[in-house]
Protein backbone atom coordinates (compact mmCIF):
# COMPACT_ATOMS: atom_id res chain seq x y z
CA UNK A 1 0.00 0.00 0.00
CA UNK A 2 1.50 3.39 -0.74
CA UNK A 3 1.15 5.57 2.69
CA UNK A 4 -0.31 8.84 1.54
CA UNK A 5 0.53 12.27 2.95
CA UNK A 6 -2.47 12.65 5.88
CA UNK A 7 -1.24 9.26 6.81
CA UNK A 8 2.35 10.60 7.28
CA UNK A 9 0.99 13.67 9.16
CA UNK A 10 -1.37 10.81 11.72
CA UNK A 11 1.98 8.67 11.62
CA UNK A 12 4.17 11.80 12.71
CA UNK A 13 1.31 13.31 14.91
CA UNK A 14 1.81 9.84 16.95
CA UNK A 15 5.80 10.04 16.90
CA UNK A 16 5.41 13.81 18.06
CA UNK A 17 2.95 12.42 21.62
CA UNK A 18 6.04 9.69 22.02
CA UNK A 19 8.53 12.76 22.19
CA UNK A 20 6.32 14.92 24.70
CA UNK A 21 6.57 12.05 27.00
CA UNK A 22 10.04 11.52 26.69
CA UNK A 23 11.12 15.28 28.18
CA UNK A 24 9.94 14.19 31.14
CA UNK A 25 13.47 11.67 31.29
CA UNK A 26 15.70 12.56 28.41
CA UNK A 27 17.62 15.57 29.18
CA UNK A 28 20.04 16.67 28.35
CA UNK A 29 19.50 14.66 24.74
CA UNK A 30 16.65 16.14 22.69
CA UNK A 31 12.99 14.49 23.31
CA UNK A 32 12.32 12.33 20.36
CA UNK A 33 9.57 9.89 19.24
CA UNK A 34 9.33 6.96 16.36
CA UNK A 35 7.08 4.68 15.14
CA UNK A 36 7.70 1.95 12.64
CA UNK A 37 5.27 0.82 10.07
CA UNK A 38 4.81 -1.92 7.55
CA UNK A 39 3.61 -2.15 3.96
CA UNK A 40 -0.05 -2.78 4.99
CA UNK A 41 0.01 0.20 7.19
CA UNK A 42 0.23 -0.80 10.54
CA UNK A 43 2.31 0.05 13.34
CA UNK A 44 4.57 -2.11 14.02
CA UNK A 45 6.93 -0.89 16.68
CA UNK A 46 7.53 2.32 18.33
CA UNK A 47 9.86 3.95 20.87
CA UNK A 48 10.83 7.01 22.47
CA UNK A 49 14.17 8.78 23.60
CA UNK A 50 15.20 6.96 27.67
CA UNK A 51 17.17 8.39 29.94
CA UNK A 52 20.55 9.68 28.91
CA UNK A 53 23.30 6.92 28.42
CA UNK A 54 20.24 4.79 27.62
CA UNK A 55 18.63 3.94 23.96
CA UNK A 56 17.53 6.70 21.81
CA UNK A 57 14.28 6.28 20.38
CA UNK A 58 15.34 4.35 17.11
CA UNK A 59 16.70 1.41 18.79
CA UNK A 60 13.31 1.39 20.89
CA UNK A 61 10.98 1.28 18.32
CA UNK A 62 13.33 -1.56 15.87
CA UNK A 63 13.87 -3.43 19.47
CA UNK A 64 9.72 -3.47 20.04
CA UNK A 65 9.19 -4.53 16.65
CA UNK A 66 11.67 -7.48 17.21
CA UNK A 67 10.25 -8.28 20.73
CA UNK A 68 6.46 -8.63 18.81
CA UNK A 69 8.12 -10.98 16.01
CA UNK A 70 7.92 -8.13 13.20
CA UNK A 71 10.12 -7.56 10.59
CA UNK A 72 10.98 -4.02 9.66
CA UNK A 73 12.68 -4.69 6.37
CA UNK A 74 10.54 -2.21 3.97
CA UNK A 75 8.88 -0.60 6.41
CA UNK A 76 8.34 3.25 6.46
CA UNK A 77 9.90 5.04 10.00
CA UNK A 78 8.24 8.29 11.53
CA UNK A 79 10.92 10.03 13.71
CA UNK A 80 10.80 13.66 15.31
CA UNK A 81 13.89 14.50 14.58
CA UNK A 82 17.37 13.27 12.23
CA UNK A 83 18.31 10.15 12.79
CA UNK A 84 21.73 10.71 14.85
CA UNK A 85 24.96 9.84 12.70
CA UNK A 86 27.62 9.82 15.63
CA UNK A 87 28.82 7.79 18.36
CA UNK A 88 27.93 9.78 21.52
CA UNK A 89 26.81 7.58 24.36
CA UNK A 90 25.51 5.13 22.29
CA UNK A 91 25.99 4.06 18.81
CA UNK A 92 24.45 5.78 15.54
CA UNK A 93 20.96 5.32 15.34
CA UNK A 94 20.78 5.65 11.22
CA UNK A 95 23.71 2.97 10.83
CA UNK A 96 20.92 1.05 13.17
CA UNK A 97 17.84 1.56 10.36
CA UNK A 98 20.30 0.88 7.45
CA UNK A 99 21.44 -2.33 8.79
CA UNK A 100 17.57 -3.31 9.39
CA UNK A 101 16.87 -2.62 5.95
CA UNK A 102 14.16 -0.44 6.33
CA UNK A 103 13.18 1.05 2.92
CA UNK A 104 12.26 4.91 4.01
CA UNK A 105 12.82 7.35 7.07
CA UNK A 106 10.66 10.48 7.32
CA UNK A 107 12.09 13.12 9.43
CA UNK A 108 10.24 16.07 11.30
CA UNK A 109 13.81 17.95 11.74
CA UNK A 110 17.28 18.04 10.51
CA UNK A 111 19.28 17.57 13.51
CA UNK A 112 20.83 20.53 14.48
CA UNK A 113 23.40 19.23 16.44
CA UNK A 114 27.32 20.15 14.60
CA UNK A 115 27.86 16.13 14.72
CA UNK A 116 25.06 15.22 12.75
CA UNK A 117 23.31 18.48 10.78
CA UNK A 118 22.23 16.37 7.91
CA UNK A 119 24.78 13.43 8.07
CA UNK A 120 22.57 10.98 8.96
CA UNK A 121 19.97 11.69 6.52
CA UNK A 122 23.02 11.05 3.77
CA UNK A 123 24.20 8.03 5.51
CA UNK A 124 20.69 6.69 4.79
CA UNK A 125 20.08 7.40 1.89
CA UNK A 126 23.77 6.49 0.23
CA UNK A 127 22.03 2.95 1.93
CA UNK A 128 19.40 3.53 -0.57
CA UNK A 129 17.10 4.40 2.33
CA UNK A 130 14.11 6.58 0.90
CA UNK A 131 14.35 9.71 3.21
CA UNK A 132 11.73 12.96 3.20
CA UNK A 133 12.42 15.83 5.94
CA UNK A 134 9.18 18.18 6.94
CA UNK A 135 5.73 16.72 8.09
CA UNK A 136 5.68 17.75 11.88
CA UNK A 137 8.39 20.18 12.16
CA UNK A 138 6.79 23.10 13.89
CA UNK A 139 5.78 20.81 16.81
CA UNK A 140 9.13 18.94 17.09
CA UNK A 141 10.77 22.17 17.05
CA UNK A 142 8.52 23.06 20.05
CA UNK A 143 9.09 20.27 22.06
CA UNK A 144 13.10 20.55 21.65
CA UNK A 145 12.99 24.48 21.95
CA UNK A 146 15.74 24.40 24.23
CA UNK A 147 17.85 21.99 22.49
CA UNK A 148 17.76 24.04 19.52
CA UNK A 149 18.96 26.81 21.58
CA UNK A 150 21.94 25.51 22.77
CA UNK A 151 22.65 23.74 19.71
CA UNK A 152 22.68 27.00 17.60
CA UNK A 153 23.13 30.02 20.60
CA UNK A 154 25.16 28.25 23.19
CA UNK A 155 23.05 28.56 25.85
CA UNK A 156 19.26 27.27 26.94
CA UNK A 157 15.79 28.52 26.58
CA UNK A 158 15.31 30.76 29.76
CA UNK A 159 11.58 30.22 31.04
CA UNK A 160 10.60 32.60 33.60
CA UNK A 161 7.93 31.26 36.02
CA UNK A 162 5.57 33.56 37.99
CA UNK A 163 1.99 33.12 40.40
CA UNK A 164 0.63 36.38 40.26
CA UNK A 165 -2.80 37.76 40.95
CA UNK A 166 -4.85 39.71 38.38
CA UNK A 167 -3.36 42.96 39.14
CA UNK A 168 0.61 41.33 39.06
CA UNK A 169 1.23 40.69 42.86
CA UNK A 170 3.26 37.96 43.51
CA UNK A 171 3.28 38.45 47.47
CA UNK A 172 1.86 40.17 49.69
CA UNK A 173 4.48 43.75 51.46
CA UNK A 174 4.78 41.24 54.33
CA UNK A 175 6.10 38.60 52.34
CA UNK A 176 2.81 36.41 52.24
CA UNK A 177 2.95 34.41 48.86
CA UNK A 178 1.29 30.86 49.78
CA UNK A 179 -0.63 30.10 48.18
CA UNK A 180 -2.02 32.93 45.38
CA UNK A 181 -2.73 30.33 42.69
CA UNK A 182 -4.72 26.83 42.88
CA UNK A 183 -3.51 23.21 43.88
CA UNK A 184 -3.99 22.52 39.84
CA UNK A 185 -2.15 25.42 39.00
CA UNK A 186 1.01 24.55 41.00
CA UNK A 187 0.66 20.63 39.49
CA UNK A 188 1.24 22.17 36.67
CA UNK A 189 3.84 24.24 37.60
CA UNK A 190 5.75 21.34 39.01
CA UNK A 191 5.27 19.26 35.00
CA UNK A 192 7.19 22.53 33.72
CA UNK A 193 9.79 22.22 36.77
CA UNK A 194 9.85 18.05 35.48
CA UNK A 195 10.55 18.91 31.86
CA UNK A 196 13.29 21.46 32.55
CA UNK A 197 17.20 21.08 32.09
CA UNK A 198 17.78 22.86 35.29
CA UNK A 199 15.87 24.78 37.80
CA UNK A 200 17.03 28.41 38.72
CA UNK A 201 16.52 30.89 41.50
CA UNK A 202 18.37 33.66 43.67
CA UNK A 203 19.76 33.77 47.03
CA UNK A 204 17.25 35.87 48.09
CA UNK A 205 14.48 33.29 47.78
CA UNK A 206 16.71 30.52 49.24
CA UNK A 207 17.31 32.81 52.65
CA UNK A 208 13.37 34.54 52.08
CA UNK A 209 11.36 31.10 51.54
CA UNK A 210 13.68 28.33 52.45
CA UNK A 211 12.20 26.25 49.23
CA UNK A 212 12.92 22.83 48.40
CA UNK A 213 12.31 23.67 44.50
CA UNK A 214 12.48 19.94 43.32
CA UNK A 215 9.60 18.02 41.51
CA UNK A 216 6.87 16.83 43.49
CA UNK A 217 5.18 14.63 40.90
CA UNK A 218 4.52 10.62 41.37
CA UNK A 219 5.55 10.32 37.88
CA UNK A 220 8.58 11.91 38.21
CA UNK A 221 11.77 10.06 37.04
CA UNK A 222 14.96 13.11 37.60
CA UNK A 223 15.37 15.85 39.80
CA UNK A 224 16.81 18.40 37.30
CA UNK A 225 19.97 20.24 39.01
CA UNK A 226 19.15 23.42 41.05
CA UNK A 227 21.13 26.95 39.68
CA UNK A 228 21.71 29.43 42.32
CA UNK A 229 22.87 32.94 41.64
CA UNK A 230 24.12 33.65 45.15
CA UNK A 231 26.94 36.58 45.10
CA UNK A 232 27.77 36.15 48.48
CA UNK A 233 27.79 32.25 49.01
CA UNK A 234 25.29 32.77 51.40
CA UNK A 235 23.65 29.72 50.73
CA UNK A 236 22.74 28.22 54.22
CA UNK A 237 24.77 24.56 54.27
CA UNK A 238 21.24 23.53 56.47
CA UNK A 239 18.87 24.74 54.13
CA UNK A 240 15.89 22.75 53.19
CA UNK A 241 16.87 22.31 49.46
CA UNK A 242 19.87 20.09 50.47
CA UNK A 243 17.14 17.45 51.70
CA UNK A 244 16.28 16.24 47.77
CA UNK A 245 18.24 13.04 47.01
CA UNK A 246 20.05 12.71 43.95
CA UNK A 247 20.34 15.94 42.78
CA UNK A 248 23.62 18.23 41.59
CA UNK A 249 23.33 21.94 43.02
CA UNK A 250 25.61 24.55 41.19
CA UNK A 251 25.63 27.89 42.57
CA UNK A 252 27.07 30.93 40.78
CA UNK A 253 28.70 33.43 42.88
CA UNK A 254 31.00 36.64 42.09
CA UNK A 255 33.56 36.33 44.98
CA UNK A 256 35.70 33.90 46.90
CA UNK A 257 35.17 33.32 50.39
CA UNK A 258 37.42 29.98 50.52
CA UNK A 259 35.49 28.95 54.04
CA UNK A 260 32.40 29.02 52.40
CA UNK A 261 32.88 27.60 49.40
CA UNK A 262 34.22 24.57 51.15
CA UNK A 263 31.62 24.07 53.38
CA UNK A 264 28.69 24.57 50.32
CA UNK A 265 31.26 22.26 48.41
CA UNK A 266 31.13 19.77 51.45
CA UNK A 267 27.32 20.07 50.82
CA UNK A 268 28.09 18.41 47.47
CA UNK A 269 27.23 21.89 45.30
CA UNK A 270 29.62 22.79 42.69
CA UNK A 271 30.78 26.27 43.35
CA UNK A 272 31.46 28.48 40.03
CA UNK A 273 33.14 31.98 40.22
CA UNK A 274 31.74 34.25 37.31
CA UNK A 275 31.72 37.50 38.35
CA UNK A 276 30.42 41.02 36.12
CA UNK A 277 32.23 44.11 36.08
CA UNK A 278 29.64 45.61 39.18
CA UNK A 279 30.50 43.15 41.67
CA UNK A 280 27.49 40.79 40.81
CA UNK A 281 27.06 37.61 39.09
CA UNK A 282 27.60 37.64 35.25
CA UNK A 283 24.44 36.38 34.00
CA UNK A 284 25.43 36.36 30.45
CA UNK A 285 28.26 34.40 30.95
CA UNK A 286 26.35 32.04 33.75
CA UNK A 287 24.20 30.95 30.82
CA UNK A 288 26.94 30.26 28.52
CA UNK A 289 28.35 27.87 30.99
CA UNK A 290 24.74 26.65 31.45
CA UNK A 291 25.31 25.81 27.90
CA UNK A 292 28.31 23.94 27.97
CA UNK A 293 26.93 21.92 31.19
CA UNK A 294 24.50 20.57 28.58
CA UNK A 295 21.41 22.24 29.97
CA UNK A 296 18.71 22.81 27.38
CA UNK A 297 15.60 24.86 29.25
CA UNK A 298 16.64 26.26 32.29
CA UNK A 299 13.12 26.96 34.28
CA UNK A 300 13.39 30.31 36.85
CA UNK A 301 11.55 30.60 39.99
CA UNK A 302 12.70 33.47 41.61
CA UNK A 303 11.95 36.24 43.58
CA UNK A 304 11.66 40.64 41.56
CA UNK A 305 14.84 41.33 41.90
CA UNK A 306 16.32 39.02 40.38
CA UNK A 307 13.28 38.19 37.72
CA UNK A 308 14.10 42.11 37.14
CA UNK A 309 18.27 41.52 36.00
CA UNK A 310 17.39 38.48 34.05
CA UNK A 311 14.70 40.47 31.98
CA UNK A 312 17.06 43.75 31.66
CA UNK A 313 20.42 41.92 30.70
CA UNK A 314 17.47 40.25 27.70
CA UNK A 315 18.56 36.52 29.11
CA UNK A 316 14.93 35.69 28.98
CA UNK A 317 12.97 34.14 26.56
CA UNK A 318 9.62 33.24 27.49
CA UNK A 319 7.59 34.08 30.67
CA UNK A 320 4.73 31.68 32.36
CA UNK A 321 2.35 33.31 33.93
CA UNK A 322 -0.10 31.83 36.41
CA UNK A 323 -2.46 34.94 37.03
CA UNK A 324 -5.24 34.12 39.89
CA UNK A 325 -8.03 35.60 39.98
CA UNK A 326 -7.88 37.94 42.49
CA UNK A 327 -6.90 41.47 43.45
CA UNK A 328 -3.83 41.89 46.20
CA UNK A 329 -3.32 45.73 45.82
CA UNK A 330 0.11 46.79 47.57
CA UNK A 331 3.27 44.19 47.16
CA UNK A 332 5.61 42.79 45.11
CA UNK A 333 5.71 42.71 41.47
CA UNK A 334 6.70 40.40 38.57
CA UNK A 335 9.98 42.17 37.98
CA UNK A 336 12.15 44.66 39.05
CA UNK A 337 12.59 46.59 35.73
CA UNK A 338 12.11 50.50 36.25
CA UNK A 339 11.61 53.14 36.93
CA UNK A 340 11.20 53.66 33.30
CA UNK A 341 10.54 57.19 31.72
CA UNK A 342 8.98 56.36 28.06
CA UNK A 343 6.64 53.61 27.28
CA UNK A 344 9.28 52.28 24.13
CA UNK A 345 11.82 51.79 27.16
CA UNK A 346 9.24 48.65 28.63
CA UNK A 347 10.04 44.69 26.62
CA UNK A 348 7.83 43.84 24.52
CA UNK A 349 6.08 40.61 24.57
CA UNK A 350 4.05 38.50 22.09
CA UNK A 351 1.72 35.65 23.25
CA UNK A 352 1.75 32.66 22.51
CA UNK A 353 -0.37 30.53 24.08
CA UNK A 354 -2.93 30.95 26.93
CA UNK A 355 -5.15 28.59 28.63
CA UNK A 356 -7.09 27.73 31.81
CA UNK A 357 -5.34 25.57 34.94
CA UNK A 358 -8.40 25.18 37.39
CA UNK A 359 -9.72 28.67 38.86
CA UNK A 360 -6.75 30.48 37.00
CA UNK A 361 -5.04 31.31 33.86
CA UNK A 362 -1.19 30.14 32.24
CA UNK A 363 -0.18 32.99 29.98
CA UNK A 364 2.87 31.76 28.05
CA UNK A 365 4.43 35.09 26.53
CA UNK A 366 8.23 35.35 24.28
CA UNK A 367 10.06 38.01 24.16
CA UNK A 368 10.08 39.86 20.96
CA UNK A 369 12.98 40.67 18.73
CA UNK A 370 14.76 37.65 20.14
CA UNK A 371 16.92 36.18 16.98
CA UNK A 372 15.86 33.29 15.65
CA UNK A 373 17.35 29.89 15.63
Amino acid sequence: MDITSEQDDRFMAQALALAERARWHCPPNPAVGCVIVDRPGQVIGQGQTQPVGQAHAEIMALRDAAACGHSVRGATVYVTLEPCAHQGRTGPCCEALAAAGVGRVVAALEDPNPRVAGQGIAHLRAAGVQVDVGPGAARAREINLGFFSRMARGVPWVRLKVASSLDGRTALPNGASQWITSDQAREDGHRWRARAGAVLTGIGTVLEDDPLLNVRLAQATRQPPLVIVDSRLQTPPDARLWSVPDREVVIYAAATDDERKRALEAKGAIVVVQPNAHGKVDLAGMLCDLGRREVNELHVEAGFKLNGSLLRERCVDELLIYQAPSLLGEGSGIAAIGPLTALSEGIALQWYEMAQVGTDLRLIARVSGRATF
